[in-house]
């Protein structure tokens, strides 16, 4: 897919928040409302990093998720700020405590770089963090924070073009790098593989997520 096709986060944004409306009773509550400008620039100010434009515009529409839930495919809720802010310092502290921020002879990425920044995290404490080391991966978003060395081998060249694939997979059906969108039994959002009959834990049984236009 090509920089011209992916549609910009505001829009893909709409798209989920549409879908979310319609077909999930529990999801959409937990989206928070935009996050304010001067509170963005305050964690720019705390991490010594611009945020990207991705990044911004999607905090803009929603000021992350105010509780856990498997809204993203694998399995992670958007930060809010604060979380953001949090969830970095965190990973630097830990990273300077175990040597965590030089990445071993044999691993290709660190444990934790200050250059990344987390965007959303999972229940594990894996973050979804967009990589802003100059450089052609610069924006790149990739895994890092829970066990082992950064990765970013199956990276997304963008925010804007992950949240694409997930509005994509929502309204037309697919999914985003093996991952299906179901719905639980009470009406949540579940991304699993495909498979016959999924099960979600502690929600039994998934049902197939309707597509739609548009």
């Amino acid at each position: 897919m090509t920089e011209q096709e992916t549609a910009s986060v505001s829009t893909s944004w709409r798209r989920i928040d549409a879908w979310l409306a319609a077909h999930s009773a529990s999801t959409p509550a937990l989206l928070n409302p935009p996050a304010a400008r001067d509170e963005v620039a305050a964690a720019e100010r705390a991490l010594g990093v611009r945020f990207p434009g991705d990044l911004v515009e999607s905090l803009c529409c929603h000021n992350g998720a105010a509780d856990w839930s498997a809204l993203l495919p694998e399995g992670q809720s958007p930060l809010a700020v604060a979380a953001i802010v949090d969830h970095w310092r965190m990973c630097m502290q830990v990273a300077s405590d175990v040597d965590g921020l030089a990445a071993p002879p044999w691993e290709d990425e660190p444990w934790w770089h200050p250059l990344w920044v987390p965007w959303a995290v999972g229940a594990d404490g894996t973050a979804q963090v967009l990589d802003l080391r100059p450089g052609p991966g610069h924006g790149r978003l990739g895994w890092a924070g829970h066990g082992g060395s950064g990765d970013f081998s199956d990276a997304v060249p963008s925010l804007a073009l992950y949240l694409h694939e997930v509005a994509e997979a929502l309204h037309h059906g697919g999914g985003v790098r093996g991952m299906h969108p179901f719905l639980t039994s009470d009406g949540g959002l579940w991304w699993d593989e495909a498979a016959d009959h999924p099960v979600a834990p502690d929600s039994g049984p998934l049902r197939a997520t309707p597509p739609e236009a548009g």
